[in-house]
């Protein structure tokens, strides 16, 4: 766990927000214009970079290219959030030459936004302290009802939010300091120099894509890391596109969940609202929350 966590100070119309793709390149432009349209028509000066639709192989240019980018936001003193276009696969690249950012941690840090693939990007802050955001990237933002949205937009701009509803699996309340993350990004950090401490971390994950086995193999790497002994409450998202493969014997996504989680003996809820193909609720890096079992509810405190 972090001693302390930076929380960026709260936004305001009128700031100036950049605009990057760390991760993966732009399929299609219509759902990105409109996600920065959301954040325009909120009052925000939106600043696009040019290279925005550039592609090298599956990634929006090369890792030099976007770590750049990335590099220039976080250092322009006008800019007071980073907005990413998109996740896909690309951050843990830009993480192999991270040397500038640990050692230039501003005084006045800004926000991070986004998810996914950028779970990457925001575990590598929380490690140096500072709070992001796991919510709508620009590609998702415009297709989530306008209670996400609202949400999002109270904890930037420095107002409190509601607690998200989920299913609980019993065990009583655990209180600690919420992780985010998709689940394959994050198994990939771990025992690396990006992996954080999992000590009272209630972890909050979800994934889109992955077979049942997949998940399966993963949540077991927890297990064997002993990285799920230590925290202290898990808060599980939407896993979509998670379905067995056809005519092949599989348990569901859901069997493999309880079964993998179910016996660590900390409150679990699932079913909360935050992930991939649906509501996203924006959750807040390494704010304290209450992970409440008996009755399913997640709550940032």
């Amino acid at each position: 766990m972090q001693s302390q966590i930076i929380t960026p100070p709260p936004l305001q119309p009128g700031d100036l927000l950049r605009v990057i793709a760390p991760s993966g390149t732009l399929r299609s432009l219509e759902p990105f214009q409109q996600g920065v349209e959301v954040w325009r028509s909120r009052g925000y000066r939106v600043e696009v970079i040019s290279e925005i639709n550039d592609r090298w192989g599956y990634l929006a240019g090369l890792d030099d290219q976007r770590r750049h980018h990335l590099k220039n936001a976080w250092f322009d003193p006008e800019c007071k959030a980073i907005l990413c276009a998109r996740g896909g696969f690309g951050s843990t690249r830009i993480l192999e030459n991270w040397t500038w950012m640990l050692s230039n941690v501003p005084t006045q840090p800004k926000w991070l936004i986004g998810f996914s693939d950028i779970t990457a990007l925001l575990w590598s802050l929380y490690k140096i302290g500072i709070s992001g955001v796991h919510a709508p990237v620009l590609t998702t933002l415009s297709a989530e009802p306008d209670w996400s949205k609202q949400r999002l937009f109270d904890w930037v701009e420095g107002r409190s939010i509601e607690p998200i509803q989920g299913n609980g699996w019993g065990g009583g309340i655990a209180s600690g300091v919420l992780l985010p993350a998709n689940l394959t990004v994050a198994t990939h950090l771990l025992s690396t120099p990006y992996q954080p401490e999992f000590d009272n971390v209630i972890l909050a994950i979800e994934d889109v894509g992955e077979a049942p086995y997949r998940i399966d193999r993963m949540l077991t790497q927890w297990r064997m890391s002993g990285a799920l002994a230590k925290v202290s409450g898990i808060a599980v998202g939407r896993f979509s596109q998670c379905e067995p493969p056809i005519n092949i014997p599989s348990f569901k996504v859901e069997e493999v969940l309880k079964e993998r989680l179910g016996d660590l003996g900390i409150p679990v809820v699932s079913d909360l609202p935050f992930g991939h193909d649906g509501c996203n609720a924006a959750l807040p890096v390494g704010a304290s929350a209450t992970l409440d079992a008996d009755n399913g509810v997640l709550t940032i405190d």
